[in-house]
């Protein structure tokens, strides 16, 4: 099994956990023991009462050592079922780390913890505590049933047809509620996705009034959970009443075989209790054991799923043999690339470009025509459907993902920032930064300013996402970022386009600082920004449509730059009259 190499680290404590069940069980038949010996004594017509006065004393000191034993097996199991989880949630979240960009495009946020969390404690302290009972039912029934066949072995015959008979259709449960449950989990995931939601965009909903709207997207999430949750019932309920019935039945057949064993004296009277008060002992447990198992299920369908998930390979790997780069020297070149996100329908197609050490090339185009496509590539946040990308002469596929990344510093138009302060965002872009690193950083940022102003300064908390500094401020933030990972390729995916003019030109004197002596990819929403380019690549509809510089562009017949340009220029200028109107 996939789960016993998480075991294995904890194997003493974890087979004790089961061992400790043995005599939990086992001590269950002390009653019926007693109950036949003080029943047939006083049958017998003794007048020494020391044997019955022994007897409560000795069920309550075995009903002790079965509260200690029950309280030492519910502690190894929570124990080694939190060690297990910790295990397993640690791989899986490497796992995670590591999944390229098309794994999170098509899960949401609800299914990655549904997937990656819940079901890790579904499949490890949930399947451990029903382990933990299950293995207690088992010595208890099998000590049980051997008492019963000690006591009378005719009716022990009939008492093992019947628990045959009553367990026959949990080996449909399997079968019956698969389905349900796994997409029970999804729906689960579709309501947590709406509480995430609901919290990261809780401004737009206030602002918006999407009260009304969320409610309902809720209202019916929490429907279709209903309804799955009606369906298990239906297809797994019907198990425990007809235990019921089987069982009330086998009961009822015992009395009436034992009452004519009793009158032939096969049987005493005292052993007849003892053997109807084992039955009860032994049956009650199997009544609710439909639901039981239902349970036992879902945390072997749960532990399949976690196992399914870690055995899954991400798309983005590294080969065997994959190269180290310490520095980039000649250039970057696209060679007939074409990618797709979904199969047949081209995002890209045949490009071709050479970038070369030191240059600074602007991407610009209609939005959705592949601008960003064409940069994601580089840093294989997805891998070319054809063609290749290479730095050096070296296909980007044969170098250490690592490495690679190491070598490219992004700034996102909407960064991403972590929760702690602004020294330990910074310092995402090398931990080890010395004091004078951090505060050129800064200073290259034009953040400087900003940090004097604040009472504890670098280690300011900015709550999550960065929730408490402005656009430009968080903008800032991640160039000092970038700035400090020293990485010779930065890549700039349009991030000036949602700042105001104020916030744009500091965002954009700092991003001047972080594109000197750098090989720099920009994206590019506002043209004036990349005037200055060494050289601009127009992506039309997945295809390189035009390349030069700002100059050769402007000047060229039917550009699509220049047109692009100056309908921007156009529609400025109109922005500009109507203010001073």
């Amino acid at each position: 099994m996939d789960i016993i190499p998480y075991v294995r680290h904890y194997k003493i404590r974890a087979l004790f956990a089961v061992l400790v069940t043995l005599p939990i069980g086992m001590m269950d038949t002390a009653i019926p023991w007693a109950l036949k010996k003080y029943i047939d004594s006083l049958n017998s017509g003794m007048n020494d009462l020391k044997f019955a006065a022994i007897m409560p004393i000795l069920i309550i000191v075995f009903s002790l050592l079965q509260s200690v034993f029950t309280y030492l097996a519910t502690y190894l199991n929570a124990w080694v079922g939190a060690k297990i989880s910790n295990g397993l949630k640690y791989d899986l979240f490497k796992k995670l780390m590591r999944f390229d960009a098309d794994f999170f495009d098509k899960n949401v946020s609800g299914t990655i913890q549904a997937r990656f969390n819940i079901d890790v404690d579904t499949a490890c302290t949930g399947f451990l505590n029903h382990l933990k009972m299950f293995s207690t039912r088992i010595f208890n029934s099998l000590s049980l049933i051997v008492a019963l066949f000690v006591i009378s072995w005719q009716l022990a015959i009939v008492a093992v047809i019947v628990l045959l008979m009553a367990l026959y259709p949990l080996t449909t449960i399997r079968k019956r509620i698969a389905d349900i449950a796994n997409a029970s989990v999804y729906s689960g995931a579709a309501i947590s996705t709406h509480y995430l939601e609901t919290f990261s965009g809780n401004r737009v909903v206030t602002s918006y009034n999407l009260y009304s709207y969320q409610l309902k997207k809720f209202i019916d999430a929490l429907a279709y959970a209903f309804k799955l949750n009606l369906k298990m019932t239906q297809r797994s309920g019907i198990l425990s009443p007809i235990m019921h019935l089987v069982i009330g039945i086998g009961i009822a057949v015992i009395i009436w075989c034992g009452s004519y064993l009793i009158t032939h004296d096969y049987l005493t009277i005292g052993g007849f209790a003892a053997f109807v008060t084992s039955v009860i002992m032994l049956y009650q447990p199997i009544k609710s054991i439909g639901n039981d198992m239902n349970a036992v299920q879902i945390s072997v369908m749960a532990i399949e799923r976690v196992f399914t998930l870690l055995r899954e390979t991400p798309k983005i790997t590294n080969k065997t043999h994959a190269k180290q780069i310490s520095k980039i020297k000649k250039d970057i070149e696209y060679r007939d690339v074409s990618f797709e996100y979904i199969k047949d329908r081209p995002v890209l197609k045949n490009v071709n470009l050479k970038i070369n050490v030191g240059e600074t090339v602007a991407f610009v185009g209609n939005s959705g025509g592949g601008k960003t496509t064409v940069v994601s590539l580089l840093s294989r946040f997805y891998d070319v459907t054809s063609g290749k990308i290479m730095i050096d002469g070296t296909d980007i596929r044969n170098i250490d993902l690592d490495s690679l990344r190491d070598k490219i510093a992004i700034v996102f138009q909407d960064n991403f920032l972590f929760k702690g302060s602004i020294r330990d965002n910074i310092l995402l872009g090398n931990e080890n930064a010395t004091k004078e690193e951090i505060n050129q950083a800064v200073k290259s940022a034009c953040l400087d300013e900003f940090i004097s102003s604040l009472d504890k300064g670098l280690d300011t908390q900015i709550g999550e996402r960065g929730v408490l500094l402005s656009g430009g401020q968080k903008q800032r933030v991640a160039i000092a970022r970038a700035f400090i990972k020293n990485a010779p390729i930065v890549v700039l995916d349009e991030a000036t386009s949602a700042l105001d003019n104020k916030s744009e030109a500091v965002v954009q004197r700092a991003i001047d600082n972080l594109m000197k002596d750098r090989t720099v990819l920009v994206i590019a929403h506002r043209l004036s920004t990349v005037r200055n380019a060494d050289k601009i690549v127009v992506v039309n509809y997945g295809e390189i449509a035009e390349i030069g510089t700002h100059d050769e562009l402007i000047g060229k017949k039917d550009s699509i730059y220049a047109s692009l340009y100056n309908t921007q220029l156009t529609t400025k200028v109109q922005e500009s009259l109507l203010q001073k109107a």
